[in-house]
């Protein structure tokens, strides 16, 4: 696993937590903002899967 990868993987884990919590309280902009973080971690972590197909 590379940096990105990682990385990836604990900001879409973040986005998860961040968007749940927004549904619990009611605060639609955690939400959004949880989901966006979901979606750059998705990005991140496929660059990183990308880089290590690329390194076999």
């Amino acid at each position: 696993m590379n940096k990105d990868q990682v990385k990836g993987t604990m900001k879409e884990a973040a986005g998860k937590v961040q968007e749940k919590t927004g549904e619990l309280t009611g605060n639609q902009t955690q939400q959004v903002k949880g989901a966006s973080k979901q979606v750059e971690g998705n990005v991140q972590k496929a660059y990183g899967d990308a880089k290590e197909t690329l390194k076999h």
